[in-house]
């Protein structure tokens, strides 16, 4: 892939060869950043089930758009409410993922320490400005825990202008979703219905701005 072709000689001039290493790289950063993980929980039950029944026929279309440079892509098997993950919006206020009910969303956590994270932003802001609009949005909450300027000055400094900011200096919304996913690594990406029912996640980095991903983010917004 392009893109993880532009990161792997970044990494301290390592030979990377594969998506999993720089996946175990940000994962090694993030325990050091964030400590131990919450309590594991599941969201998974007949009212969730019941509430994700339009995206368990939706998953079938994503399942063949999940290719080329969104081949790593994880399209769920039985769609399943998440977690009303916690954050801040813009504005610095609390907002949660339920607010945004009605709307498909693809939120990405990204932090500066993790350099994967920051080579997709661009992509992801372009995203933004392809598809962003009353049905969808990227929702990338950035989980510094340290400096809260800093990740506002990296994005303004790479013109990056069309991501609403939204944050969690807690880094908690990166523990609820490691607790009931199991991931480790970062950047983590996951598409979410209008219902709040996960459509599919991917750990690692991608060309969200490609012919590939936008195919794929079309075909969750097919009604």
């Amino acid at each position: 892939m392009r893109l993880l072709t532009a990161v792997f000689p970044a990494l301290q001039g390592r030979a990377m060869t594969s998506r999993s290493k720089i996946v175990m790289a940000c994962g090694a950063l993030a325990l050091l950043a964030l400590g131990s993980a919450a309590a594991f929980y599941s969201v998974r039950g007949a009212a969730g089930n019941s509430t994700c029944s339009a995206a368990a026929t939706k998953v079938e279309a994503l399942r063949a758009r999940a290719k080329g440079e969104v081949a790593a892509v994880e399209v769920a098997k039985q769609p399943a409410l998440l977690p009303d993950l916690a954050f801040n919006g813009p504005d610095g206020k609390p907002t949660t993922l339920s607010a945004f009910r009605g709307k498909t969303v693809l939120v990405n956590l990204w932090a500066t320490w993790c350099l994967p994270c920051l080579t997709e932003m661009p992509a992801l802001d372009a995203l933004q400005s392809a598809l962003g609009g009353p049905d969808f949005e990227v929702v990338a909450i950035n989980i510094d825990t340290r400096h809260p300027d800093k990740p506002k000055k990296w994005l303004a400094d790479k013109n990056i202008t069309r991501l609403s900011y939204y944050a969690d200096p807690q880094a908690k919304v990166f523990q609820d979703i490691r607790a009931v996913k199991k991931v480790e690594g970062m950047p983590i990406s996951l598409l979410i219905d209008p219902a709040g029912c996960e459509l599919a996640l991917l750990q690692g980095p991608a060309e969200w701005a490609g012919e590939d991903a936008l195919a794929l983010i079309k075909a969750a917004l097919k009604r």
